[in-house]
């Protein structure tokens, strides 16, 4: 388990950016499940940064945990790019990064994790608006996975549905002994401007592998 303690002062982006309505998340779900998100929650998945433009969301790496199988995936996974943490450091910086991505039409997103020692850990996914659910994550060499999203307790909820390869022209389904198992990433606002994503990965047979939990501060727009 991972999570990010808030510092004193969040980034902001630059003063001349440009907000416009978003509706890509609000279309994915019915408009009276949309509507029981909390306000702070409604107003964040509606606003949509011009095309380039990037959000910085800062914290710190307060604790983290994998299970022995959890551990051994992250490392796999660092042959398609690493999307997963590698360690359990804590105390150390974080910072998430979203832009807007004009070829897509959807985000870029870009998560920096300082280490003590050596280079930061970085990585890189994109959601794309498109896919048999209407929300794909593409997270390096072709692999990605179909996001179904749903309202539960007042936080917005996102569950991995299957998993492909694209190689070429052709996009391969994954077979489930190739996939790390059911991911969902959580939502949910705390007040005062702070947030907090939760990812969770559970396997059907070897349960829990990582779960990760990062608390964040709402970026000045």
């Amino acid at each position: 388990m991972v999570s990010t303690r808030v510092p004193r002062f969040p980034a902001t982006p630059a003063s001349n950016t440009i907000l416009l309505d978003d509706h890509r998340f609000h279309d994915l779900l019915p408009d009276e499940e949309w509507g029981r998100l909390p306000l702070a929650i409604w107003r964040r998945f509606s606003k949509r940064f011009a095309d380039g433009e990037t959000v910085v969301y800062v914290g710190t790496v307060e604790e983290a945990s994998f299970s022995r199988a959890g551990w051994w995936l992250a490392q796999l996974a660092r042959m398609i790019g690493g999307p997963f943490p590698l360690c359990t450091e804590t105390g150390v910086s974080m910072a998430v990064m979203v832009t807007e991505d004009a070829a897509s039409g959807g985000q870029i997103w870009t998560r920096i994790c300082a280490r003590s020692n050596g280079f930061p850990q970085v990585i890189h996914s994109a959601k794309r608006f498109a896919g048999p659910t209407g929300l794909e994550e593409y997270v390096g060499y072709g692999v990605s996975m179909a996001l179904r999203i749903a309202v539960e307790h007042e936080a917005l909820v996102f569950r991995s549905v299957d998993y492909s390869v694209q190689i070429g022209p052709v996009r391969l389904p994954l077979p489930p002994w190739l996939t790390p198992g059911d991911l969902t990433v959580t939502h949910s606002d705390l007040g005062g401007g702070t947030f907090r994503f939760t990812l969770e990965i559970v396997h059907p047979r070897l349960g829990r592998l990582i779960r990760q939990s990062a608390m964040f501060m709402e970026a000045a727009s």
